[in-house]
């Protein structure tokens, strides 16, 4: 199966690191998305989207650019996230951060066939003069957490 992951990775390279352990799993193509060609993403099978939340959103690059998708029936599609805010937070939040890029997706007819966030490491605001939120995240456990999500991606892309 031919997969893409397309990301946006800011500030301290969190969802980066997500991409990639998903991506070696998936043996998927890493795309930027500000180097993605919208068009050129029909040729894979399988996409993924992902970013930082910003203001309980995916990044407006990101955004920018699924809205300007063709549509793609038949194409499977995965949404992820790396946030600054608490383990439970990140869990409780998932599909409402993740709401607005699903919409999209699935206005471009993709089949959204899985979701994962997990914490990363925040220097905004006030935290900046704390040292920072959530230090060293994505830690070994997220990152294999984010491993067992690709495997199970990859199962249920095999099953269908």
């Amino acid at each position: 199966m031919k997969t893409a992951i397309v990301f946006v990775s800011i500030h301290h390279g969190n969802t980066e690191k997500i991409a990639r352990e998903i991506a070696n799993i998936l043996e998927a193509k890493l795309l930027k998305a500000e180097e993605a060609d919208p068009t050129s993403l029909s040729e894979f099978d399988l996409l993924g989207f992902g970013s930082g939340i910003y203001y309980s959103k995916h990044h407006k690059k990101l955004l920018q650019l699924v809205h300007t998708l063709p549509t793609m029936e038949r194409k499977k599609a995965f949404v992820f996230s790396t946030a600054g805010v608490s383990d439970q937070l990140v869990e409780r939040n998932l599909y409402k951060n993740h709401q607005a890029i699903r919409n999209a997706l699935t206005d471009k007819r993709l089949d959204i066939i899985g979701d994962f966030s997990c914490c990363g490491f925040m220097t905004w605001a006030y935290y900046r003069f704390l040292g920072g939120r959530n230090k060293d995240r994505p830690n070994r456990d997220d990152l294999e957490k984010a491993r067992v999500f690709a495997e199970n991606l990859k199962r249920k892309v095999q099953m269908k």
